[in-house]
């Protein structure tokens, strides 16, 4: 199979498709359709600039609006506080039942037990 020649842009090109891509909120497959980038390097470049996308996905009602943000933000917290609360519990469980699992005795009737 043959390669393909290397394509390479100018700072310049760069920087224009950058600030149409975030102006447009295009994703990186809309990038590679207009401007013939390929997704890694449209995430590539991203990256050096410092510049951070929408992840492919398109901003929520919540995280548009500044009061919407909040309710996100303390819809998280109270997630996040009753995860802690109830996953020692949970964690305690699967491994007593793991242990369990292990450490009984499942032989058939009949057959001698093996040992080291």
């Amino acid at each position: 199979m043959a390669k393909r020649a290397r394509k390479t842009y100018t700072e310049a090109r760069r920087t224009e498709i950058l600030q149409a891509a975030q102006k447009e909120n295009l994703t990186a497959n809309d990038v590679k359709k207009r401007f013939g980038v390929t997704p890694v390097t449209y995430y590539s470049w991203r990256k050096k600039e410092g510049l951070v996308g929408r992840r492919g996905r398109r901003p929520s009602l919540l995280t548009m609006s500044g009061s919407g943000n909040q309710i996100a933000t303390q819809v998280r917290a109270g997630v996040q506080a009753k995860v802690r609360a109830v996953m020692p519990g949970n964690v305690r469980e699967e491994v007593t039942n793991y242990l369990n699992m292990l450490f009984t005795s499942h032989r058939r009737p009949g057959r001698p037990r093996k040992t080291l």
